[in-house]
Parts: structure tokens; C-alpha cells; sequence
């Protein structure tokens, strides 16, 4: 969705550490074939305690990180306009309405929202879960309650994956990281260790969920609004909803592990078909209801 070009942001809910002391330099995941593995598996981040292990963080000193980003940053992100032109405007408007939109929508079920932390990266950083590398994707980490995003992904969701490249592709990425979180609060996140894959397993229904939370608030976004109560977001057209679900059908594993091996492998799963992405997106945004969202209650996600 096109942001309101008069929309105020709040660049302050967003830190961004490109320019850090992590670069190129810093060798994380083991080359290549690491990354593909990391990328099958950690892929939107549905797994991040073992973060350190999958990006062989766990065997590296502490990097040092220095100063913020060059040139501005996300603090040039103050209008809706800025977040149509610029990729991490997007993303700084995207946090700005999901974090406007969740602490009312729990209210009603008597749940608080702490609101989550958001970092803008480049290439590597450290986390409350590890150090990560961009190998891994967008990811969010409980131990730090913090969604990391590297926007040199975005555009290998398409290049890579054939996503769209519209708008609405690279917002749903964003809110299904703070699906995560919401699952955090509500204690359902931790059961995608408890049972780590397969196609029906509590890692896959984490991130149908979480798949789901996303398309809730596609639902709800264009009624969320800055603090002069002008919306962030324009009404929602039809491309734009192409364009969410060609992204969440880019990342299913199915089509992942086509495009990387050649073949499917459903017992290794950890993310759900491409097929199921959809279908749990669309859930979420058809109903607008996180009742709708309980990929824990059915028999076959």
C-alpha cells in the first residue's frame, strides 16, 4: 500500500545501525552453502534462539558496533511521501502503524502491547538472539523483543525468490515479523522449538500465524493514523493485495526448496507451502479477527 503523502512519522521508533562496525568484513554463516542453509531454515526468522548455531555466531568474538547510519538514515524519514520513495522509510512508516494499530486491537482482549524494538542493519549485527548476518533474512528475537531487518532482502525477495516488488509485498514482510511478537506476548512462539519441522508441525503453524497476523492488519491499516490523526497508509487496492500474496507465496518452503535443491522435502519444513502462506495471509485479512488466527486448533494447517 502507498503511504499518505502527508503522514508524519516517527523515525525514533526505528534504529538504525548501517554504517556499524560489522561490514564485509565480518565473515558469519560460513560462505554460500551457509547461507542457503540458514536462508531454508531461518528464512523470516521463525527460529532465533538458535540463531547463533545456524550463523556460527556462537564461535565468534562480540563485534563491535560503531556509530549509526551515514547521511541521515531513517531520521530523513518524516512523511508518508519519504516512505513511497525510500525502502527503509517504508519500513520505519510500517513499524509506525503496526505499532499503532496492535496496543488497541489487544486492548479489547485485555492484553498490553510493549511496544517491540526495530533495527535497520546492513550486511551484519549483533543481537539479543546472536550475531546474525543478512543471510537469515528479516527475523525477529525474543531474547531482545527486537524485529531486525536488512533492506538489501528486499530486493531478493524478488531477484531471487520472483516475488512482486510492490509495496504491500515488502509491508507484509515487516508485519509478519511483528506477528511474531504478538505471539511473544501471547506465549505462542516458543513452539516452534518445541516441534521444529514438518508440515504440520508447531514451527510451521508459528509461522502461518504469524502469516495470519500480517493479513490482520492489512485489514486494519488503513485506519491506523499518525499523532495529528491523519492515516498512514491509502486505501488498499487490489494490486496491492497481489502483491502481499506473491511475496508470502515467494517464502513458502516448497518453492524455496525447488528453487535451491531441485526438489520438496515436506518432512523438513519449517515454514508451510507456499499455498498455505497464502491461504493463512488471506485468512487474516478476509476475517480481521485473530480468533480467525488459531493454526494450533485446526487438524491440517
Amino acid at each position: 500500500m502507498s503511504f499518505n503523502d502527508g503522514a508524519q512519522l516517527d523515525p525514533s521508533q526505528v534504529e538504525d545501525r548501517r554504517g556499524s562496525g560489522m561490514g564485509r568484513g565480518t565473515k558469519i554463516g560460513g560462505g554460500i552453502g551457509g547461507g542457503i542453509v540458514v536462508l531454508l531454515l531461518a528464512l523470516f526468522g521463525i527460529n532465533p534462539n538458535i540463531l547463533g548455531d545456524l550463523t556460527g555466531g556462537g564461535n565468534q568474538p562480540p563485534a563491535v558496533e560503531s556509530g549509526g547510519a551515514g547521511a541521515g538514515g531513517v531520521q530523513e524519514c518524516q512523511t508518508g511521501a519519504d516512505a513511497d520513495k525510500r525502502l527503509d522509510c517504508r519500513i520505519t512508516g510500517t513499524v509506525n502503524s503496526l505499532n499503532a494499530f496492535w496496543p488497541d486491537y489487544l486492548a479489547d482482549y485485555n492484553v498490553q502491547y510493549p511496544r517491540p524494538k526495530t533495527v535497520i542493519f546492513s550486511e551484519a549485527t549483533n543481537t539479543g538472539c546472536g550475531a546474525a548476518s543478512s543471510a537469515v533474512g528479516p527475523f525477529y528475537c525474543p531474547a531482545d523483543t527486537t524485529a531486525y531487518f536488512d533492506p538489501g532482502f528486499f530486493d531478493e525477495l524478488v531477484t531471487r525468490f520472483g516475488s512482486s516488488g510492490g509495496p504491500l509485498a515488502q509491508e507484509y514482510v515487516v508485519a509478519h515479523e511483528f506477528g511474531h511478537h504478538v505471539q511473544n506476548i501471547l506465549g505462542n512462539l516458543d513452539q516452534a522449538q518445541q516441534d521444529p519441522q514438518g508440515p504440520q508441525s508447531g514451527a510451521v503453524r508459528v509461522e502461518l500465524q504469524a502469516d495470519c497476523y500480517a493479513g490482520l492488519w492489512v485489514r486494519h491499516a488503513t485506519t491506523q493514523t499518525d499523532a495529528s490523526g491523519k492515516p498512514f497508509l491509502d486505501p488498499l487496492t487490489q494490486q496491492d493485495l497481489q502483491d502481499a500474496l506473491s511475496a508470502a507465496s515467494a517464502v513458502g518452503d516448497d518453492r524455496i526448496q525447488e528453487a535451491a535443491t531441485g526438489r520438496v522435502s515436506p518432512e523438513s519444513w519449517t515454514h508451510g507451502s507456499s499455498e498455505q502462506r497464502q491461504k493463512w495471509f488471506y485468512q487474516g485479512y478476509t476475517t480481521g479477527d485473530i480468533n480467525k488466527c488459531d493454526t494450533f486448533g485446526v487438524a491440517a494447517p
